[in-house]
């Protein structure tokens, strides 16, 4: 499960899979061990329409899947700027909202990098202790705070207004300065951070996770920001997460079970409604996106399309290395 996102729609006409494709090396050499036939009957039938690729040396704050998502689900926002908070959990009206996520910045000589929050294992005990402990500071600065999960606390608050916020999955793993938040709006929050950190510092929990030789959390990470108005009324996609916390981990083993269990369920599922109504299904990996459809087209341009798919079948192996 990433940490950004909850799962979008338990059954719907449009999969999208995040992590289908990875630039980890690890996971590029999987690939060829993958066997998914439900995934190389879909892509037999259906037609990439659709392409979001980015530059590999400038990232977008969010990850594709996220982009995919927002822009199926009729969102308003843009680019770092999706109310994932407000729309994750129903919560519409003119207040800003977002998500806290505490996490491990790993200091170095010359960057401070931000591991994957997952890893720090927090217990419900030790992240309800811990935001106790920072709600006199949260409050002073007007926002209203409250526990969901260990890694993900919901916040509401002006000082969130106009923020345009790096998810936790672009930023996991990478130097943290680039992807702070720089707009004037920010100014206040990343003030509130080094409050945090200092309080962290000799936190009774913190302490404890030291004495067992646990990493500790000295930070937090905004992300999911903005305002929402109203729900959204466009049919939610399904985006599984099946495959998300293996490839963050780059566990290639863990992964290529993932995508096997993905290939007998959720593209076996879509493969068998394929023949009653139109379907999407969109791969992503961590810079691009691939949308695929069936193409309506005259009856004879169907039939060479069928003959070249026979003639020249598309292989799972290079639809992934394309992403």
């Amino acid at each position: 499960m990433t940490v950004s996102l909850p799962e979008a729609g338990p059954a719907a006409d449009h999969l999208i899979i995040p992590y289908a494709a990875s630039r980890s090396p690890a996971l590029r050499e999987a690939l060829t061990q993958l066997q998914l036939p439900h995934l190389q009957s879909l892509l037999q039938a259906l037609t990439r329409v659709q392409t979001d690729e980015e530059d590999l040396d400038e990232p977008g704050l969010d990850m594709p899947h996220e982009r995919t998502l927002a822009k199926a689900l009729e969102l308003p926002g843009t680019t770092g700027a999706w109310p994932w908070a407000a729309w994750s959990q129903g919560l519409t009206g003119e207040t800003p909202q977002a998500f806290f996520t505490p996490c491990h910045w790993q200091i170095g000589m010359d960057q401070v990098v931000m591991l994957n929050p997952a890893s720090l294992q927090l217990s419900e005990a030790e992240s309800q202790a811990l935001l106790q402990a920072m709600q006199p500071f949260f409050s002073e600065d007007g926002l209203s705070v409250r526990y969901l999960t260990p890694t993900q606390w919901h916040v509401q608050g002006e000082l969130l207004r106009g923020l345009a916020c790096a998810s936790v999955e672009r930023v996991v793993g990478m130097n943290v300065n680039p992807w702070l938040p720089k707009s004037a709006a920010a100014k206040a929050l990343r003030r509130l951070q080094s409050e945090m950190q200092m309080l962290l510092y000799n936190h009774p929990v913190n302490d404890a996770r030291s004495a067992k030789g646990q990493l500790t959390v000295n930070s937090f990470w905004v992300h999911g920001a903005g305002v929402l108005t109203h729900m959204p009324a466009a049919p939610a996609p399904h985006m599984t997460t099946a495959l998300c916390e293996a490839a963050l981990r780059e566990d290639a083993q863990a992964w290529l079970q993932a995508w096997h269990e993905t290939d007998a369920t959720l593209c076996a599922d879509l493969r068998q409604r394929m023949g009653s109504r139109p379907v999407t299904l969109t791969l992503c990996s961590e810079h691009a996106a691939h949308t695929y459809q069936i193409q309506t087209a005259s009856p004879l341009k169907q039939l060479w399309q069928r003959t070249q798919r026979l003639l020249q079948p598309v292989s799972v192996h290079t639809a992934l290395q394309a992403l």
